[in-house]
């Protein structure tokens, strides 16, 4: 009997009743069930969000305005403005409560979670600007005994307010601040334009006052020389003055001698008189003798009035020459105190000098630094400041790109859920169909034959299965596929490989096998990476990713559905030809072994059947 007339031999078997076929056609349809009905309930669930109800509490009381035009009394209520975003933004079906009422509809799970807006909202965002600046709080209260995942979606949701409330208000005092900036930045340039009047007069000043100090130090030099004459003078004034003072004091002495001998020509001529009496001379006589000395007696008395007029004048000199003496001295001591003025002022006109030097070098580093200081914040307008507080805000964009990419969450789980289908589609299929048939056992003595046909019924009936789920995935659900042909060439080839795998279980351990089948199937649910990466998993898990096949069907599918690497699909088809080729040689070995000898065992009904 050849390996066809064996397939077709167990096709009439399990088509021989109606109940045979109704079998064979359910058990067929198993994978397209399992994997058509979960990927249908999964396809785009993210797209139902806004089905989701969640109640919104807005107790907020609002609070003083803090911008900088805001008029008197201004008020913001940022929880209002937050619930209108939220409510237009439909991304859950908010439903405004009040906070007994939230509390309720969560309690008996009307609502999969509340969020809460409290009433210090506003206040607490708007405290940034005054002493007790605090975070604001968003309260989010969830219900595992609703949905876990509901939490999950609640504490996404919460963040997501969170950012944009954050990305609001931050903008709001970005804005404040740029503004506060620009308002800085007119106030330096007005201050650098007096800094520059304030450096071009510092510099005429600088200019007069060395001018000055030139000024001064030729007075200081020409004060010093006068100083110095002046002492000159006085030394000789002092000189001439004593030298006119002797001088008088021997003209008052002569005088005194000349007065005095003029005086005395009264007695004299009494004497003479006497003189010439006692000599016996007569009147006429001593007449004639003093009639010769009268000429004499006036020259004495002219001489006397000359002596004394010039006395008196040489006095007069004596007294000018000390007056002059005294003035030059005075004159002396007046130039030598200029002298010192004109000094100080020289020593003032100079620090003056250096004074100005220094302000006009600090002007000018004021006024360079003032420019600086311009030149470092922008020059901007309203519009440009809302776009730099908008920045500022959210300053980073993240600009994703995908090497492959699936197009919602039900295509992103379709390659898991296809290989696992394919397996459970094979193991469902060997409760009907008989492994390796015993009548050819008996009649061959070929296990490749016995095998290849035991092996090729279930791989055929499988293939069938992912035809029709590959309908499913593409037809009913629309999923698109970079590489449909691939995609459906990978189904068919795993669950040809699963086909050969379970046969080699029950060729080898029968019932048992058959179990073992299902064993595996719960490890590789586990372990092939079909949600979370499988780097997630606990270590000797992850080690059986590595080993068990599933994992690779699952990843061969993502490359060609999804427009990924099909080098890396060619190495998993290769795990997967491995596996194929292994587990035909371990069924072959063992149809050898029964095909030689038979056990007991052997002869034992199945406890599956």
């Amino acid at each position: 009997m050849k390996v066809p007339a064996m397939i077709a031999a167990e096709l009439r078997r399990l088509t021989a009743s109606k109940m045979g076929i109704i079998a064979l056609v359910a058990l067929v349809c198993v994978p397209i069930l399992y994997g058509g009905l979960y990927l249908w309930a999964n396809q785009d669930p993210y797209a139902k969000f806004p089905d989701v109800p969640v109640a919104l509490v807005v107790d907020d009381d609002g609070a003083p305005s803090t911008a900088s035009d805001a008029a008197e009394g201004e008020t913001v209520n940022y929880g209002e403005d937050v619930a209108e975003n939220l409510i237009e933004g439909n991304a859950f079906d908010w439903q405004r409560m009040t906070a007994d009422e939230a509390a309720d509809a969560l309690r008996h799970g009307t609502v999969d979670f509340t969020v809460t807006i409290p009433s210090d909202f506003s206040t607490a965002l708007t405290s940034a600007a005054g002493d007790d600046p605090h975070q604001a709080r968003i309260e989010l209260e969830t219900n595992d005994a609703n949905n876990y995942l509901a939490s999950s979606m609640g504490t996404q949701a919460v963040e997501k307010i969170r950012s944009s409330v954050a990305e609001m208000v931050g903008s709001e005092a970005a804005e404040r601040l740029l503004t506060g900036l620009s308002d800085i930045r007119d106030s330096l340039v007005t201050a650098t334009d007096g800094a520059t009047q304030l450096t071009d007069g510092a510099n005429t000043a600088a200019s007069g006052s060395a001018t000055l100090a030139d000024g001064t130090a030729q007075l200081a030099d020409g004060t010093a020389q006068l100083a110095s004459g002046a002492q000159t003078l006085a030394s000789g004034a002092q000189q001439v003055s004593d030298g006119n003072r002797q001088l008088a004091d021997i003209a008052d002495r002569a005088g005194t001698v000349v007065q005095q001998a003029t005086d005395a020509l009264p007695q004299v001529r009494s004497d003479i008189t006497t003189l010439l009496t006692d000599q016996g001379l007569t009147q006429d006589e001593i007449d004639q003798v003093l009639a010769k000395m009268d000429p004499l007696a006036t020259r004495l008395q002219d001489g006397n009035t000359t002596v004394q007029t010039a006395v008196s004048k040489v006095d007069q000199l004596a007294d000018g020459a000390a007056q002059v003496a005294s003035g030059a001295s005075t004159l002396a001591s007046g130039a030598g105190t200029v002298a010192q003025g004109a000094a100080a002022a020289n020593d003032g006109a100079a620090q003056l000098r250096d004074g100005l030097g220094t302000l006009a070098s600090g002007a000018a580093e004021l006024r360079d630094g003032l420019a600086s200081g311009v030149d470092q914040i922008p020059a901007s307008t309203p519009d440009l400041r809302s776009q730099q507080a908008d920045t500022i805000a959210d300053p980073v964009k993240v600009s994703s790109d995908k090497v492959a990419s699936a197009e919602d969450y039900g295509a992103g789980l379709a390659p898991f859920f296809a290989a696992l289908s394919a397996w459970i589609g094979i193991y469902a299929l060997f409760l009907i169909v008989k492994p390796i048939s015993r009548r050819a056992i008996t009649a061959l003595h070929s296990p490749v034959r016995i095998t290849l046909a035991g092996w090729l019924t279930p791989a055929a009936l499988g293939a069938v299965q992912m035809v029709g789920l590959m309908g499913i995935l593409a037809l009913t659900l629309g999923f698109t596929f970079n590489h449909p042909l691939g995609t459906l060439g990978v189904m068919v080839f795993a669950s040809a490989t699963f086909a050969a795998i379970i046969l080699a279980l029950n060729v080898w351990l029968g019932s048992v096998g058959q179990f073992l089948g299902l064993v595996l199937m719960v490890l590789q649910l586990v372990t092939a990476g079909g949600t979370f990466p499988w780097q997630t998993l606990p270590a000797p898990l992850a080690a059986l990713h590595h080993v068990l096949p599933l994992g690779y069907v699952v990843d061969a599918m993502r490359q060609l559905m999804y427009g990924g690497d099909l080098a890396r699909a060619g190495s998993d088809l290769l795990v997967l030809g491995i596996w194929l080729v292994g587990a035909l040689l371990l069924a072959m070995i063992g149809v050898t072994r029964m095909t030689h000898r038979r056990t007991l065992r052997d002869l034992q009904p199945s406890l599956i059947g």
